[in-house]
């Protein structure tokens, strides 16, 4: 990605491992990057905790690097669990569905996310919208993939007349990768910040701390991270 000093960023940061990834990438583009979450009704509020810790940690390792680091926020879009169950907002067992997505979909969940992030960012002249979303080693959750952002983008410019950026960084990249990433942005002390520090777990499991972070280590969320950190440490050695 190239550098944008000059620019304003908006990331969406849910506090897991790729949004972290990306706030990374971020600070080392835009020359003011703000974060912002949100509470859509998920069964557990885990990644919303651990939200404020990493941003504190991070400006503490690395001041110079989060310098351009601003303001973060939370919106509430508590609406998305009410408008259907699904195993992210209801205390149900992650199964596959007859459609072949995984019951972890939450329909509408990055529509709306992008949707109210570009009009945040549109009252305060930001213009690149940064999301975790991948194709690699997902979920094959629809709203994921490149083809369905890039649709998004050119709707929300024409429903705002703005000319908004919806970047993914992540959109190409696999775990290991991902973790090569922050590995070269900040080194061991910035693998480890997203290992302790950022939550990727279905189920909210924050008791044990594995090599690769917190989790309940059943679900694809934690299988798939712990795959990639393993891929990740032995490309190290």
């Amino acid at each position: 990605m190239r550098t944008l000093k000059n620019e304003k960023a908006l990331v969406l940061f849910s506090g897991g491992q790729d949004s972290a990834a990306c706030l990374m990438t971020a600070l080392d583009t835009y020359g003011e990057v703000t974060t912002i979450g949100f509470d859509y009704g998920q069964r557990h509020k885990t990644e919303l905790d651990v939200r404020k810790s990493f941003l504190s940690e991070l400006t503490a390792l690395f001041p110079d690097k989060s310098r351009h680091l601003g303001e973060d926020y939370v919106f509430d879009l508590t609406a998305l669990a009410r408008a259907g169950e699904n195993a992210l907002t209801t205390e149900k067992n992650i199964v596959t569905g007859e459609d072949g997505l995984p019951n972890t979909f939450v329909p509408g969940r990055n529509l709306m996310f992008f949707t109210q992030a570009a009009a945040f960012a549109y009252t305060r002249g930001i213009k690149y919208l940064i999301g975790g979303m991948c194709e690699t080693d997902y979920s094959g959750y629809p709203d994921c993939r490149d083809d369905t952002l890039k649709a998004l983008q050119v709707a929300l410019n024409l429903g705002m007349q703005a000319n908004f950026v919806i970047q993914t960084p992540l959109m190409r990249v696999n775990k290991p990768e991902t973790w090569e990433m922050i590995d070269h942005w900040g080194g061991e002390k910035a693998v480890d910040l997203v290992v302790k520090q950022t939550h990727s777990c279905y189920k909210g499991e924050r008791k044990i701390l594995h090599i690769w972070g917190y989790g309940c280590g059943d679900c694809p969320a934690c299988h798939l991270r712990a795959k990639g950190f393993e891929a990740f440490q032995k490309k190290l050695n």
